[in-house]
């Protein structure tokens, strides 16, 4: 009777061996898709901020002149943003109330909201000749 030889026997991959090698390809095949899938959720959360900022110095640019602006409330929407504008006065324990300078400090908070319901706050502050009478 012939007998193949020894290395003839032994050669190819067995059932067991294609299995492991394909779930060792599937793994890295989902670890590069999830980092795919962070990275293009990463870029999508960046460029949205960016939007908003952009938005927000839209409407800081359209501020009216330092002595044109008046305390309170204004909002509206720009470019799909709805934003709102808070004029008030500034207060600090560092700084008297009782001054008696021509320019008063006041907070101005911009607040812009993007379409997806993320919203960016920027805080700053404006000097205001008051009009001496």
């Amino acid at each position: 009777m012939f007998q193949a030889p020894q290395a003839e026997k032994n050669a190819g991959f067995t059932l067991i061996e294609a299995l492991v090698a394909l779930a060792i390809v599937a793994v890295a095949l989902t670890s590069i898709g999830s980092l795919v899938a962070t990275s293009a959720r990463g870029a999508a959360s960046i460029e949205a901020r960016l939007t908003r900022l952009e938005a927000a110095r839209t409407i800081m640019s359209a501020l009216p002149d330092r002595d044109e602006l008046a305390q309170g409330r204004s909002s509206g929407e720009v470019a799909d943003h709805r934003w709102r504008i808070d004029v008030l006065p500034f207060t600090s324990d560092d700084v008297s109330q009782q001054s008696h300078s021509k320019w008063v400090p006041r907070t101005v908070i911009i607040t812009v909201q993007g379409p997806d319901g993320a919203a960016m706050r920027l805080d700053t502050i404006r000097l205001q000749q008051v009009s001496i009478r």
